[in-house]
């Protein structure tokens, strides 16, 4: 996998990202790292053990486990420790140095999924900022016990009653009505032009595993129907390969060793007001 998609990104930039990224900074914030002589040890974190046999190289910037035998660069640990693709981890890293990821010959299909991720970060940033102005939506959230506090941790919003409050306040950024739905934000009418999706709903943001908006599921706090609706399927987002709170979970969970699957997003987030972090949501009705 990493030859195919290495063919998109330039080796260049590849090997130029390793030479600036420092592998002991990259491990030693999700595994405590101990020094030993002129590298570091630990518990390995690809499997069980009592005694540390991971060891970190900062001359040779590579990682190695005398127990299980799991080895390789930081990209190779961050897609084994994150549980991210080849390009995910490139991103990752590259986000982290302040570059940007050149494609070899351009990339349509990347363009667009960047320019969608930046629709979808504007939708979360408008949604939130509703919810202060929607009593209704407050008091919801109250009488399900929430605070404040955890409500911002999931980045909860609100979609006001109307056909095109979003359309209007995102058209008043730049943003085209055609991206608004490619990224699943508005539904097309039969005689022309757009209307909101979300409507009089408490919104959850679905994130991938980057921390990334790739969606929203919406509950009513009126009486239309359904109680609940997700986003559509589009590039970003295809509801059978992510799960809601996985992102948080990991975020609040140094060690993320197991999962607890429930419902839907609102069992997430009232488990999490108990301080029950390793809790995720499937995004259909039936899991697979």
């Amino acid at each position: 996998m990493i030859i195919a998609m290495a063919g998109r990104i330039p080796h260049q930039f590849i090997d130029d990202l390793l030479a600036r990224t420092d592998i002991v900074d990259v491990i030693e914030s999700r595994v405590p790292l101990r020094k030993a002589g002129r590298e570091y040890t630990a518990c390995c974190p690809f499997h069980n053990e009592k005694t540390p046999s991971f060891t970190v190289s900062p001359d040779k910037q590579f990682y190695h486990c005398f127990g299980c035998g799991a080895h390789g660069s930081a990209i190779s640990f961050l897609m084994e420790y994150e549980h991210l693709e080849f390009v995910d981890a490139i991103e990752e890293l590259a986000a982290k140095a302040g570059l940007s990821v050149p494609r070899e010959g351009g990339d349509q299909a990347f363009k667009l999924k960047h320019d969608l991720y930046s629709v979808m970060e504007e939708a979360e940033k408008y949604y939130r900022q509703q919810l202060k102005f929607a009593p209704q939506g407050v008091e919801y959230l109250k009488s399900r016990g929430l605070t404040g506090q955890i409500a911002a941790d999931f980045g909860i919003g609100y979609a006001p009653p109307g056909w095109d409050h979003l359309l209007k306040a995102l058209e008043a950024k730049g943003i085209k009505p055609q991206s608004l739905y490619e990224a699943g934000l508005v539904i097309k009418k039969d005689a022309g032009g757009f209307y909101d999706r979300f409507r009089n709903r408490i919104m959850f943001p679905i994130r991938d595993r980057r921390g990334r908006v790739i969606a929203f599921g919406g509950r009513t706090i009126g009486d239309d129907s359904p109680k609940y609706l997700n986003s559509p399927e589009n590039p970003l987002f295809h509801k059978g390969q992510e799960l809601y709170g996985l992102y948080e979970a990991r975020k609040n969970v140094r060690q993320l060793e197991r999962l607890i699957v429930v419902e839907g997003y609102m069992d997430v987030v009232s488990l999490a007001q108990f301080e029950v972090r390793n809790v995720v949501a499937t995004l259909g009705t039936a899991l697979t």
